[in-house]
């Protein structure tokens, strides 16, 4: 099959491409070439060509970081900070996913919803309940999106409706993960301690044997002034919040990297060993607004060469659109720059759009650009409510990216497959 219209992405040294009026053949899921439409080869001319015409094409947008149970109560709280916003909203509403019937009906509210959103892939938190989290699994791999989906751990400091041992958190994990195997295609299991506060060493350290060489890991870190102190009283023994992580065994090495949300507050030592460890940072910066959480060092861990992406982190983050986010991340280095740190360059349009596609997709594998060999995620849109009589496509793509909201979205390909 071929795709027709006008192609943008990222190059791998970060800068936006843009090729008009190009044509992409897919094959086995992946694009195989890219031509400009007046040199597409003769032998090709037979194949199915899909005619976008004058639509813009990007890659698919990967979510970093997102709660699928908290969908349901978004902009709720946000006047409050981290812990007090969880004791109130999110602990009380995710303890009602023990409840089959609320966990259908509130998953396929926030399954769609991902879907009709312009990202192909996401890294996700369910809830500590295993069968549950089965259930949002098996509804993310019918959608047609390339998901982890992770089953919470937490042993201690929840509500009492909200908590396992640390056994019965262990065992449950373990069977979730036995029955997770050879049953999906596009959905994987990733191991989830919500974060050190919420989870004994005891839990951590077994957790890290489960993750062994073979599963990723997601968590929070470094995200609130009172977590950050909390962490402190919690493990004396370590030198920081990452620190912690790495004594209770959740860094090893694996075939998949751990993804820790927000490090608004990693300092040099921190920031060290993310590198050291290859940990990817999901910068949450709409939910670092909502809950005064601060205003993560973004440019520092790029001069580092730390990966960054970008996460929705819904419910204390409001919008699925992940490009909200890169405009969002953009305000807050200007600040940061204004008022924290004269010598730490504000991001740019570029750098953002590259961490929301090719960065963060290539958690997943070549993933994230539209390039030979990358696997074919694309979204279609219709920008043509903004720009009427604009035919400078450089300025149609800097007004899509702040003002996607207000545009189409005609298609969206994961793999190849389209599934809107």
């Amino acid at each position: 099959m071929i795709i027709k219209g006008n192609l943008i992405d990222c190059t791998d040294t970060g800068t936006i491409r843009i090729r008009e009026k190009s044509c992409i053949l897919l094959k086995d899921k992946v694009i195989f070439k890219i031509y400009q439409e007046n040199m597409l080869p003769s032998s090709y001319k037979d194949e199915k060509i899909v005619d976008y015409k004058d639509a813009l094409i990007f890659p698919g947008l990967t979510d970093m970081h997102l709660h699928a149970p908290q969908f349901s109560f978004r902009g709720l709280g946000m006047d409050m900070e981290l812990l007090d916003w969880l004791n109130t909203y999110t602990f009380p509403e995710e303890a009602k996913y023990k409840d089959m019937d609320y966990a259908k009906k509130a998953y396929t509210r926030f399954v769609n919803s991902l879907k009709k959103s312009f990202t192909t892939r996401a890294i996700i938190f369910a809830t500590l309940h295993k069968d549950a989290t089965i259930l949002l699994m098996d509804m993310l791999e019918k959608s047609g999106l390339r998901c982890f989906v992770g089953k919470v751990n937490m042993d201690r400091n929840s509500t009492e409706n909200l908590i396992e041992s640390t056994e019965e958190s262990v065992g449950a994990t373990n069977e979730w993960l036995n029955f997770c195997k050879n049953r999906y295609k596009n959905t994987y299991p990733i191991i989830t301690p919500r974060f050190i506060p919420s989870c004994s060493d005891k839990l951590l350290k077994e957790l890290g044997k489960i993750r062994g060489c073979e599963y990723g890991l997601q968590s929070h870190l470094s995200e609130n002034p009172k977590e950050v102190e909390w962490v402190k009283e919690l493990c004396p023994d370590s030198k920081g919040y990452l620190d912690a992580y790495d004594k209770r065994d959740c860094l090893n090495q694996s075939r998949f990297s751990t993804v820790m949300a927000h490090c608004v507050y990693s300092d040099e030592a921190e920031m060290k060993l993310l590198k050291e460890r290859d940990v990817f940072v999901a910068h949450c910066p709409q939910s670092n607004i909502c809950l005064s959480s601060g205003i993560a060092p973004v440019r520092k861990f790029i001069d580092m060469g730390i990966k960054v992406g970008f996460g929705s982190d819904i419910a204390a983050g409001y919008s699925l659109n992940i490009f909200n986010q890169a405009v969002e991340a953009i305000g807050l280095s200007k600040l940061y720059w204004r008022y924290i740190d004269k010598n730490s360059r504000p991001l740019e349009l570029a750098e953002v759009f590259a961490m929301a596609t090719r960065v963060a997709g290539s958690y997943f594998g070549k993933v994230g650009a539209l390039e030979e060999g990358f696997e074919a995620d694309m979204s279609v849109v219709d920008d043509r409510v903004l720009n009427d009589g604009i035919d400078d496509i450089k300025k149609r793509v800097e007004r899509f990216l702040y003002l996607s909201d207000e545009c189409s979205l005609l298609a969206k390909y994961v793999a190849g497959e389209q599934i809107i």
